[in-house]
């Protein structure tokens, strides 16, 4: 069974654009394992080692952008007042009256920039189908907290 996860157009389009910046050094990576591996002996070759690494992870990585952009199911936010994918939300955490603004986001596209907050994190599966004006208690690793849902507009 195929499993999709949900990103926005800006999330793939970030994801496509990697996979484009990652194939136009592969193949320095390619030369300077093949220069590593004309030095010598391979079995004590340090240049060599690394090189090798560095195209295998790599090749790792351009495997793993295929899969998410391959499954990815792009979500366009709705225009709405409950905070999905793809909003903007602004929150009010309530134990020290800081404000904070994040974009929810899918979890493969949580890593792609500051204030991204991944929809399965403790605090976005807690806000999530939430209305502005809502409180609701995130229960995270290191306690419970409460947060206030202040704004949602879409991203």
């Amino acid at each position: 069974m195929v499993t999709y996860h949900e990103i926005t157009p800006t999330g793939l389009a970030n994801l496509k654009q990697e996979v484009e910046d990652l194939k136009t050094i592969r193949p320095a990576k390619i030369k300077n394992l093949a220069d590593a591996a004309a030095l010598g002996d391979r079995s004590e070759n340090a240049e060599y080692s690394a090189a090798k690494r560095e195209l295998r992870q790599l090749e790792g990585r351009l495997r793993y952008l295929d899969k998410l952009i391959r499954y990815a199911k792009v979500t366009h936010p709705a225009a709405s007042d409950i905070a999905d994918i793809g909003n903007r939300i602004t929150l009010k955490f309530d134990d020290d009256e800081d404000q904070a603004t994040y974009e929810l986001v899918g979890p493969a596209e949580a890593g792609m920039g500051q204030d991204k907050l991944a929809i399965n994190s403790p605090l976005g599966a807690a806000i999530q189908q939430h209305h502005a004006g809502d409180t609701v208690t995130v229960t995270a690793p290191s306690g419970s907290y409460q947060v206030t849902l202040m704004n949602i507009a879409s991203a």
